[in-house]
């Protein structure tokens, strides 16, 4: 179980202490996607969706969503956040939306669940403010898609 950090030596779940790590700028960004029908794309772009302004409420609940990550995910830190920044963009191909989300701090442990709860976040509430109109709409492909900083340098999503 050593290998195990989030597990004490009695088994237990423990949070992680980081205190003796050093600070140092971290970043991370994430995607995914919503994929719903054509007609549905179309709604949001004439600005006719029934719930309003559907891009722009997404990327700031996503937003809010990275500041609270530490309230839902058990035994994650809570960060002072320096940058968290989401953009939806619409997609002829899916059909659907592409979310992207970046989270930056300066610190001693990483943001990637930050970001990945920013696009999972964004993408709950594209699906809440559409649903109305589109029950086939799938959630999918989130992944970490770069993070930097940290005892284990930068990383690239090939």
């Amino acid at each position: 179980m050593s290998d195990l950090t989030h597990l004490g030596a009695d088994g237990r779940a423990r949070m992680v202490d980081v205190s003796d790590k050093p600070d140092t700028v971290r970043t991370a960004s994430a995607s995914g996607r919503l994929r719903c029908r054509p007609e549905t794309l179309a709604r949001v772009r004439a600005n006719t969706a029934p719930k309003g302004a559907v891009t722009s409420t997404a990327e700031l609940a996503g937003v809010m969503a990275a500041k609270r990550t530490a309230d839902l995910i058990p035994l994650c830190h809570p960060l002072a956040l320096t940058k968290a920044a989401v953009v939806i963009a619409e997609d002829d191909e899916l059909p659907g939306f592409r979310v992207e989300a970046e989270v930056r701090t300066t610190g001693p442990t990483g943001v990637e669940m930050e970001a990945l709860t920013a696009v999972s976040v964004a993408c709950l509430t594209l699906f809440d403010m559409l649903k109305a109109i589109d029950r086939t709409m799938e959630i999918g492909a989130i992944k970490v898609t770069a993070k930097s900083g940290g005892r284990s340098g930068n990383w690239t999503a090939s």
